[in-house]
C-alpha cells in the first residue's frame, strides 16, 4: 500500500521528504504510518487509538462502508477488513459474513466501524439494530464486540461509551 513513500527514518524517526508533498500525499503518508501501528500483533491499549485508526481508514469514504477490526484474546490486531460498501446513505450487513470473516481468522473479539458520508456521527435505529444482530450472532460462538464505531466528518461516536452495547 506505501511503496512510493519507503523512505528510511532519521535517527529520531522523523521522514524527510526530498521534494514538496501535496495535501492529498501527506494525508496519504499519515494513514501508511497509522496502518504500520496496526499490523498484526499491536495491542490496542486504549479506545482512542482504536477511534483515530479507524477514522483515518474510514472519514474520507463518499460512500458508506462497515469494517471490522479483528483481534484476538489479548485484544492484538489479527486483521482489519472493510466489509461491505453501500451508498451515500447506507450499507447492508449479512451477520452471517461477519461470523464467517471473524471464526475464519480465530478472533476472540471484535470491533465493528463504518462511516456516514453525510458527516454527522449519530447513530441510526438500523445502526443499533444490526450492531445488537451482530453481538448476538457473535456470542453464539464465544466472540466478544467490544465496540462499534461511526465514523462522522468531525466526530466518532462509540457505541461502548453510549451504552449501546
Amino acid at each position: 500500500m506505501c511503496s512510493p513513500f519507503k523512505q528510511a527514518a532519521d535517527s529520531r524517526g522523523r521522514y524527510v521528504l526530498s521534494e514538496p508533498a501535496s495535501s492529498e500525499e501527506i494525508i496519504y503518508m499519515a494513514k501508511c504510518l497509522l496502518s504500520r501501528r496496526f499490523r498484526r500483533g499491536t495491542v490496542l491499549s486504549s479506545p482512542s487509538m482504536s477511534r483515530d485508526y479507524l477514522q483515518s481508514r474510514l472519514a474520507a469514504y463518499e460512500h458508506e462502508v462497515f469494517a471490522a477490526l479483528f483481534l484476538d484474546n489479548r485484544h492484538r490486531v489479527i486483521s482489519f477488513e472493510e466489509m461491505f460498501k453501500g451508498t451515500i446513505d447506507g450499507a447492508t450487513v449479512h451477520p452471517r459474513e461477519v461470523v464467517k470473516a471473524a471464526l475464519e481468522h480465530n478472533a476472540a473479539a471484535v470491533i465493528f466501524a463504518h462511516n456516514h458520508p453525510s458527516g454527522v456521527a449519530e447513530p441510526s435505529r438500523a445502526d443499533q439494530n444490526i450492531t445488537q444482530r451482530l453481538k448476538e450472532a457473535l456470542t453464539m460462538v464465544d466472540i466478544r464486540v467490544l465496540d462499534h464505531f461511526i465514523i462522522g466528518s468531525d466526530e466518532v461516536v462509540s457505541f461502548a461509551e453510549r451504552g449501546l452495547l
